[in-house]
């Protein structure tokens, strides 16, 4: 009956033709997605309605808080770090059970990253963003745990970064690989960010043109590149012996359980 109701819930969600899982299209909050129905292990997909990734909620209107109460989140696991939050974040934090797993440090706003932008070429914005993703998996360890081990507690969660693409994209990674899904599927699940957060990355473009912002340095921060995320892919194959042995042996991750949690019994 729990699993009937969620469906219902996102029925007025939207698989667009040729994405990898459905858009959730919110008020304010952007790049919402269900990853149900992604091909996994063994032919099996993902369970409808369970995992949920997303940029910040924390400022949803009244109307997208309603929505996403309806999904019966057990948990909505939050990767920014404190100089990233707002106070006006108060009303969504009342309704969720919302958990704080900072990775990074600092403020990593593109607001707050200015001066770097300022600076920069595309070039060397570009090194930033690919050490930035080799670091991931290498620095941040402890908190990318916590996250999988609430998968392996079989939890319905949301989580979430700011614009949802660079830690979230790369919890996304690690999540999907434990499930079995292929690499080729996981990076274009990654590259979707692109769209669904088109309209929120030209309103921070025209802002920070504003500011003489080069818009081709800012790209390399406001956008998702494959090179990016294969950083991180390598980062784990050369130091950690591959992604299987990264979850099973540095993580400690239970996989088949994960899999026994969030995929359809059959294929």
């Amino acid at each position: 009956m729990f699993r009937l109701f969620v469906a219902m819930s996102i029925a007025f969600a939207t698989q667009i033709v040729g994405a990898t899982d459905t858009y959730i299209e919110l008020q304010n909050v952007h790049n919402t997605r269900d990853l149900g129905g992604i091909v996994a292990a063994n032919g099996q997909s993902v369970q409808k309605g369970r995992l949920f990734r997303s940029g910040n909620p924390g400022l949803a209107t009244e109307s997208d808080i309603q929505y996403l109460q309806k999904l019966n989140l057990e948990v909505v696991l939050d990767f920014r770090t404190a100089e990233e939050k707002s106070p006006k974040e108060q009303a969504f934090a009342k309704r969720f059970n919302w958990v704080a797993d900072p990775v990074l440090s600092g403020d990593m706003s593109v607001n707050s990253m200015r001066s770097k932008i300022k600076t920069s070429t595309p070039e060397q914005m570009d090194m930033f963003m690919r050490q930035t993703y080799r670091d991931l998996p290498v620095k941040y360890q402890t908190q990318f745990t916590a996250f999988l081990k609430l998968a392996e507690q079989n939890k319905t969660m949301l989580y979430h970064c700011t614009a949802g693409k660079d830690r979230t994209g790369f919890a996304t990674l690690l999540l999907l690989s434990a499930l079995g899904v292929d690499r080729d599927t996981i990076m274009a699940n990654y590259l979707e960010s692109n769209r669904y957060n088109e309209s929120y990355n030209q309103m921070t473009m025209s802002v920070m043109q504003a500011q003489n912002i080069d818009p081709k340095v800012l790209a390399q921060v406001l956008t998702v590149k494959k090179e990016y995320l294969q950083a991180a892919m390598q980062s784990i194959d050369e130091k950690y012996g591959g992604m299987d042995h990264y979850l099973r042996h540095t993580l400690g991750i239970d996989v088949e359980l994960l899999r026994k949690n969030y995929l359809n019994s059959q294929p």
